[in-house]
Parts: C-alpha cells; structure tokens; sequence
C-alpha cells in the first residue's frame, strides 16, 4: 500500500483514491462493485452510517477478500457519524455499531460526517458543544487502537479552528466538497499548514445526466489533448495536487478507469486553466450556515 498513499499525521498510510460507496445499495451490487475495484488496485473503501450500507460492505468483504488472496490488513476502511449521533456516549455508541456492521475490529479511519446535529437548528451553539464531544469520544476510541486515524467532514475552516482549540488528539483528515468549479484553496492552504490531508468528494460533479463539470468545455479540451476520459482529468487535477479522491461508480468500466490517473500528468498551464474554472458551485451539500 506504499505506493500513491498518503502518511497521516497519527495514523497509518491512506491511499490517495478510495472507492466512494454514497447511495450504492444492494448485497448484490456492492459485492460485484467491491470485487471490481479491489481486482482494479483500489485499496481503500469510504462508506458512512448514513449511507446506510455497512453490513452489506462487511459481508461483501469477508467473501471477496480471500477469494483475491488479501486480507483486512491490505485495506483502508473509513466510515461516518451520523448527524443524529453527535455527542458524548451516542458517538461512542455509533461508532462500535459501524464496527460492527463492518464486521471488523478496527477502522482505519472514522470521521465526524457533518459539524451540525440533526433536529438543532443551524445556528444553535448546542452545534459546538456537541461536536466537541463527539471528538472526545473519537480521541477515546483512537487510543483504544478501534480506530487508527480520526477526522472530519464538511467542516470549514472556523470548525477546524474551534477544534485545533480544544483537542488533544488533532485530526488526520478533511473530507470536503472540492472541484474545478468549487475550488477551496484557502482551505486547503489551512490544512496542509495544519497537517491535516485534505481528502475531496464529489470530484466528478453530481451523479445527474446534466452533470456542468464533465461537460465544461475546459475539462473536455484537457482530456482531448491528453486522450483521456473528462472524469480521469479531473481526479487528475486533485491527486496532482496531492489532494485524495473518492470516485464512486457500479459501472465496471468506469471503476476501472476512475483509479488509471497515475500514469500521466497534466500541465502547468492546464492545471491553471482547471484552477480558474472556480465559480463556487455546491454540488452536494454547503455547511457555511452550522455554526
């Protein structure tokens, strides 16, 4: 797993590109999907509790693993707390429950999926505190070896501020919203001065037939000039950058094509020319209003 990884700050080596699971359900199709990436070199595998697919992760990866003769200790797992599990004991609780249903002892890496908490207002300082909490639970459950690096998600950059402030264990990893038209550079400057990887989702734009990032004009042209495919320039565009990506797919081809972004490289004034495609535009989710 040496190779195209990342060392994290507490804990192991991460892979820079994972296989995102969001909105994958089915045993069937999880199966087939894992045991296409695994097959294709991916070795780090995202998911969440609210994605709502952990046990068929956790089953699927019993029987692929031995049929591809790899075992736990070759793969990187990462899961989520759910907004609804924010606080001290329920993050505990939500935690060994994703262990569980993930049918493994450990995770590689568990992240706080969201700063707010579900059913409190956006600008309730109830946020804060419990967030805080939850972090202690996860710095807990670090030093407790049941979980190896611990992080966040879709936290800006006064989120990460507040929890520089007040943690002991600091975090290995931000999870992000980052792409051509939504270029977060001045939060990514924070976390690499803070050594904090800076992990990007949603690096192909949105799932829906009229996706603007795959067709922008820019990325086409790149991709032309390069003879590769648009979502290959664009996981491109962040690994370059040292920055790792979670492409998600069920499409076998793509799967494949999505982690072959290693054996070329773009431009200076290409990667420049990704970069000023930056118009602010959230694909998924825009966390700017939980205090």
């Amino acid at each position: 797993m040496e190779k195209n990884t990342i060392q994290l700050r507490n804990g192991p080596r991460m892979p820079l590109i994972g296989l995102g699971t969001y909105k994958i359900q089915g045993n069937e199709v999880i199966l087939e999907t894992l045991k296409t990436a695994l097959e294709s070199g991916y070795r780090s595998i995202d998911t969440a509790a609210v994605y709502r697919n952990e046990c068929d992760i956790g089953t699927s990866l019993k029987l692929v693993l031995p049929q591809l003769d790899l075992t736990r200790e070759d793969i990187f797992i990462t899961s989520k707390l759910a907004p609804k599990d924010q606080g001290q004991g329920k993050c505990r609780e939500a935690c060994l429950k994703s262990l569980s249903n993930l049918q493994t002892d450990y995770l590689d890496l568990y992240l706080i999926h969201w700063p707010g908490v579900q059913g409190i207002k956006p600008d309730d300082p109830r946020n804060c505190q419990l967030r805080l909490q939850s972090w202690q639970d996860l710095e807990h459950l670090h030093k407790e070896g049941k979980i190896r690096a611990i992080g966040v998600s879709n936290f800006e950059e006064r989120h990460l501020h507040e929890l520089l402030c007040h943690c002991e264990v600091k975090p290995d990893v931000l999870q992000i919203e980052h792409h051509p038209h939504l270029v977060q550079s001045q939060l990514l400057r924070f976390c690499t001065e803070n050594s904090i990887h800076f992990q990007a989702y949603s690096s192909l734009g949105t799932s829906s037939e009229n996706n603007q990032l795959l067709r922008d004009a820019e990325v086409v042209r790149i991709a032309d000039y390069l003879g590769k495919s648009p979502a290959q320039v664009l996981l491109r565009w962040a690994i370059q950058q040292g920055i790792g990506v979670l492409p998600k797919s069920t499409n076998q081809e793509h799967i494949k094509e999505n982690i072959d972004i290693f054996g070329f490289c773009i431009n200076d004034k290409d990667m420049e020319a990704l970069n000023n495609l930056s118009r602010g535009s959230h694909y998924c989710w825009d966390p700017h209003h939980i205090t």
